[in-house]
């Protein structure tokens, strides 16, 4: 552990515990010039143990945490997403057709595997790894729905309809929506094809996120609706999984609704008034659904009804409203959710408070998503986009702390 590192890590969690330097130096029985030393990296070469956990008692972590690595978030490159794009351009994945016929198609379950995994990782809040992982995917899914028949077949088309919907999920991350609804358009024409209800269902939310974050919400609201309705008794009868692609259905309505309400400038309440219904439709699949699940990597239930209230009423600019809803979902229920929506909750949270005048609050709340899934913060245009509206509007004793989630940004100063 070199005196560096040290340092830096010493000056991140004092000013996260918002200690003031000279208090610190107090706390640890030590000068104001020795605090300046050691957070400069200039007090030692190698800092002696018993400091690191001094250090760390004071700060009330452990010293294991205090010495961590910082977690650099590594976003995705231009490159990586040139890469999922021409993997969407290729004629063999636009027309379903075979441009390798000598190359053997992948098992089904090995698809799925490897499906899986990259799923996965979108859910731990690692999105600038699909820039490798989807072209692959998307190339060795369509060549096993090509070749194989029967219900190998179908099954091949669920996994490809699957891997579009994750590769308009990252696009939306990565903030390119164009490429996110071209994705999502191929992911229900896909799902078509696999003549399963549930996947169809699937990819008309994902298909209406990615026209929502498009700017077409209307459109997007109406397309998930009339998809709702149309595949509804099916879902129905499909238990679990049905119940919660259905919920989802009616939670990306209401979002389409919210971002519908905030584009129209001459009547916004026939938008906003319906945010409401569709919320409390969801809320009643998940109740059928009978707790929080992740089939179909939804993380449906009532705690994620709970989190897309608090989304919709940021849509609607009702700021002190989000932020009353976020404080009424039960913390174990929030801990037992998949990384990447915990950290979209506390984006959201904080542009509530934004909202709602408790800009120093934002900025802690920021700096809570960044610790648990820094790719949320520091690459997404979206929440990079509210640290900048937050620097314009000032963060009062969080100035600071501001400025530190700025640089880890890469905004200019």
């Amino acid at each position: 552990m070199n005196s560096i590192h040290s340092g830096r890590r010493v000056h991140y969690w004092r000013t996260r515990r918002r200690i003031a330097r000279a208090e610190f130096a107090r706390l640890m029985g030590k000068s104001l010039r020795w605090v300046e030393e050691l957070e400069g990296g200039r007090r030692q070469a190698d800092p002696q143990w018993s400091v690191i956990q001094l250090a760390a008692l004071r700060l009330s972590i452990t010293p294991e945490r205090l010495m961590a690595e910082a977690i650099d978030a590594e976003c995705v490159r231009a490159s990586q997403i040139d890469a999922v794009r021409a993997a969407l351009q290729r004629h063999d994945v636009i027309t379903g057709s075979c441009d390798d016929c000598f190359a053997h198609p992948a098992p089904v379950p090995a698809l799925y595997r490897q499906l899986t995994y990259a799923r996965t990782g979108f859910q731990a809040g690692h999105f600038a790894q699909l820039g490798s992982e989807i072209p692959a995917l998307l190339v060795d899914a369509t060549r096993a729905a090509q070749h194989h028949r029967g219900d190998d077949r179908l099954a091949a088309y669920e996994v490809l309809s699957l891997a579009l919907e994750l590769t308009e999920a990252a696009a939306i991350k990565w903030g390119d929506t164009e490429l996110g609804v071209i994705a999502g358009h191929r992911a229900v024409t896909a799902a078509e094809q696999s003549q399963n209800p549930v996947i169809m269902a699937s990819a008309a939310r994902h298909l209406g996120d990615a026209m929502t974050n498009h700017g077409q919400a209307a459109a997007a609201a109406e397309f998930v609706l009339t998809a709702a309705r149309r595949l509804e008794p099916d879902l129905l009868r499909s238990g679990p999984d049905g119940y919660s692609v259905l919920g989802m259905l009616y939670l990306k309505a209401a979002m389409a609704a919210a971002a519908a309400s905030e584009a129209d400038n001459r009547h916004p309440a026939r938008y906003a008034r319906r945010v409401p219904d569709y919320l409390d439709e969801a809320g009643e699949h998940a109740a059928r659904l009978g707790g929080d699940d992740n089939r179909l990597w939804t993380s449906f239930g009532p705690t994620n009804v709970s989190l897309y209230r608090v989304a919709a009423h940021v849509h609607l600019s009702e700021g002190a409203e989000a932020v009353a809803v976020a404080a009424d979902i039960p913390g174990d229920a929030v801990e037992n959710l998949p990384r990447e929506r915990r950290a979209h909750l506390l984006t959201d949270r904080a542009i509530g408070e934004t909202q709602a005048g408790l800009r120093a609050r934002a900025v802690e709340t920021l700096l809570e998503a960044d610790d648990l899934a820094p790719e949320e913060v520091r690459c997404r245009p979206r929440t990079k986009a509210h640290i900048e509206d937050l620097r314009l509007l000032g963060a009062g004793s969080a100035e600071g702390r501001l400025r530190l989630l700025a640089d880890r940004c890469g905004l200019p100063r």
